[in-house]
């Protein structure tokens, strides 16, 4: 990939990555709890891979009770359309741009030039309107998370290790397949493992950690202070995100972070948010016994939408939870700060702040929530700081109508 730096044209040598409004609600539950660039697919948060490639300080134009934890620039900046992935393209295009443009690709705004007053991007239909020629790649929809997390973590993986020398495994237990694909970052560990990158790269961040007889397949990414547990089994196309424990059997899933399925039971195609634990034996359903495409929740249409994939499991939101032996059916969505339990299959649409399971919810109150993530927090050594918990209040009362049980919640 091209890595010129953006800040060559770009004076102020700040980027604003802004939500767009008309993709924003298709990745939710996710953006609750976080701007559009602030998801993780391949190996680096989008937010991430932009400031890698440019070195540029970056920063959030998200909603108003988000830009506190994120936030906004205090400068006029090159203001990119959050969803949007880097790619070769992209750079050699917004190199060009001029001030009085504004970079679209059909009806969606990629880019343009933002003053440090301007509250939102509606001056952009003003500008000169360039159109884009190739397709982007855009975060747009939930699942689009872990269909394009392989070619994600194959670009980050160049990103991050290229001209660089990996950290030996001296292990003699541990099989190697395509050793030259695969990259330990300093402090990891892998004792008594099998890693295969023949069908793409293997990252091991930071002090991350393979214990003995886990199975990996590339491309995979294990990011800082992780861990795969024993005997694990991890299929390819999956990332385990920084500060989380992993085991079980794994397929084409992200783990954005602070989050662990230490367990065995099977996940697939699936997304899961940061602070989440999904007991022993959780099993998650990635395909219907019809083979039939599957349908998901859709925040923007208030139903399901048909995703026209075969393949789709879970998508949990940040700081959910399950308890042991929970079963998901084929795409499940759940919200922010539920919790699961129970025998028999749950709902396949579990609404924010749900407690309970197949025989029914009630709401998982505020103070009861606050007590178990001071609790989460400091086992990770955080704080459960007044930012979080405003932000939680808000998603709160934001996701007050899906909980049709308790409308006085």
């Amino acid at each position: 990939m091209d890595s010129g730096r953006l800040f060559y044209f770009c004076p102020m040598n700040q980027i604003l990555l802004f939500d767009d409004p008309a993709i924003r609600g298709s990745l939710l539950p996710f953006t609750f709890t976080r701007p559009v660039a602030d998801i993780r697919v391949g190996i680096l948060k989008i937010s991430e891979k932009w400031h890698k490639y440019t070195s540029a300080e970056v920063f959030y134009l998200t909603q108003e009770y988000l830009q506190t934890k994120f936030p906004r620039n205090t400068e006029p900046a090159l203001a990119i359309n959050g969803a949007w992935l880097p790619e070769d393209f992209s750079f050699t295009i917004l190199r060009k741009l001029g001030p009085n443009q504004a970079l679209f690709w059909g009806k969606t705004l990629l880019a343009t030039y933002i003053g440090e007053t301007e509250k939102n991007l509606g001056f952009a239909m003003d500008k000169d309107v360039i159109q884009i020629e190739k397709e982007p790649t855009l975060i747009q929809k939930s699942w689009n998370i872990f269909q394009f997390n392989a070619s994600e973590i194959k670009k980050d993986f160049a990103l991050l290790t290229t001209g660089r020398t990996s950290q030996p495994i001296n292990d003699p237990h541990t099989i190697l397949y395509a050793s030259d694909n695969i990259f330990l970052e300093e402090g990891a560990k892998v004792k008594a493992a099998v890693l295969n990158a023949e069908a793409g790269p293997i990252y091991i961040g930071k002090n991350a950690e393979i214990q003995e007889g886990a199975l990996i397949r590339g491309p995979f990414a294990l990011c800082e202070g992780s861990t795969v547990n024993m005997g694990a089994k991890l299929r390819g196309d999956t990332t385990v995100g920084p500060f989380s424990k992993v085991g079980g059997e794994i397929s084409n899933a992200v783990f954005f972070g602070y989050a662990n399925k230490g367990h065995d039971g099977f996940l697939g195609n699936s997304v899961i948010g940061e602070w989440c634990n999904l007991g022993a034996d959780t099993n998650t359903s990635n395909l219907k016994n019809n083979y039939a495409p599957v349908k998901l929740w859709d925040y923007t249409k208030g139903g399901f939408s048909n995703t026209g994939l075969q393949f789709c499991g879970l998508m949990m939101g940040d700081h959910s939870k399950c308890g042991i032996n929970t079963m998901f059916n084929t795409g499940t969505v759940v919200g922010v700060g539920s919790n699961i339990f129970g025998d028999g299959f749950p709902r396949n649409f579990i609404p924010s702040f749900s407690w309970g399971g197949a025989a029914g919810f009630s709401t998982f109150s505020l103070p009861k929530f606050d007590e178990t993530a001071k609790a989460v927090f400091g086992r990770r050594g955080k704080e459960w700081s007044q930012v979080e918990k405003e932000i939680i209040e808000r998603v709160f009362d934001l996701t007050k109508s899906y909980r049709i049980w308790d409308k006085n919640s």
